[in-house]
């Protein structure tokens, strides 16, 4: 059985990813009004990933006998100034979902909930990984400055991403 402070704070922490989701999804309208499908498309597979995310722990709570309770989930911004700004904004997001994610593993272990720790490791090297792969197209971003090739070329390969639900293991 999982414990409450656990439960409330993963309870928190599914809000968190659903929003995440939502601000992708809202940061992929962005693009798409700016001609950017690419970039677009990249956004909607972060968007996908969050809600994965969110589902993971949903099912988790589930699995360890606690109570799912979905909570209102914020509006997300809608504007910003540039796609620099868009990726800049991500990369803050991100760092803030790592900030959350390691308060987890606090509580985790601070009640000795030694599955719940193991559990949230996955989402610690996650965040490692999402952090680095913000930080690396944001820095391609600002190679290519005002280039507007570049940005079309960048564009291109963004919209080759897809959503890979990673493998249980």
């Amino acid at each position: 059985m999982i414990d409450q402070k656990l439960c409330d704070a993963l309870n928190k922490q599914i809000n968190a990813e659903m929003f995440s989701s939502y601000l992708y999804l809202s940061m992929a309208a962005w693009f798409e009004t700016k001609s950017l499908s690419g970039f677009a498309n990249w956004m909607r597979v972060q968007s996908e990933e969050e809600m994965f995310h969110a589902m993971k722990m949903f099912d988790y709570v589930n699995e360890r006998g606690g109570r799912v309770i979905l909570d209102t989930i914020e509006k997300p911004e809608a504007e910003w100034d540039s796609p620099l700004a868009v990726i800049e904004a991500v990369l803050k997001h991100e760092e803030l979902v790592t900030r959350l994610i390691n308060d987890l593993v606090d509580v985790s272990m601070e009640i000795r909930d030694h599955a719940g720790t193991y559990f949230l490791q996955w989402y610690v090297e996650e965040q490692v990984e999402e952090e680095a792969n913000v930080g690396t197209l944001l820095e391609r971003m600002r190679m290519i400055a005002d280039d507007s090739a570049g940005m079309f070329a960048l564009d291109m390969e963004m919209a080759k991403r897809t959503f890979t639900p990673p493998s249980s293991e």
